[in-house]
């Protein structure tokens, strides 16, 4: 039997990076602690239904990193001056992404969990 391997759980690998925010006292770090959420997919079978919710919920997050870009370069021009803007804004809107990608999976297996009861 092949076993097949979920690569969304290598996602987790980055939350190896939070342990860096220790010893270079960089709190910025912690936040990729954020990514250990993802070890759970290690023990999901990759299925089709599954990999149509991935693309699904990467699909919704792709959109919500375009929308949010500009308005949020405009914002840090504003805040932060025309020399801080660009990385300001591309770091918020990858927490954008993140966040939304998170989000519309959790939402979509809770579909899929709900959909499966035989009440």
């Amino acid at each position: 039997m092949k076993h097949k391997i979920n690569y969304l759980g290598l996602l987790s690998l980055l939350a190896l990076i939070g342990i860096l925010g220790l010893v270079t006292e960089n709190n910025g770090l912690f936040g990729f602690v954020g990514f250990a959420y993802y070890l759970r997919y290690f023990w999901v079978i990759p299925d089709e239904f599954f990999r149509l919710n991935v693309q699904k919920a990467a699909t919704f997050a792709f959109m919500a990193e375009m929308i949010s870009l500009v308005p949020f370069m405009f914002g840090c021009t504003y805040l932060y001056g025309a020399q801080r803007a660009v990385p300001m804004a591309f770091g918020l809107s990858f927490a954008v992404v993140i966040l939304a990608f998170t989000l519309a999976l959790a939402v979509l297996e809770w579909k899929e969990q709900k959909g499966a009861c035989n009440d």
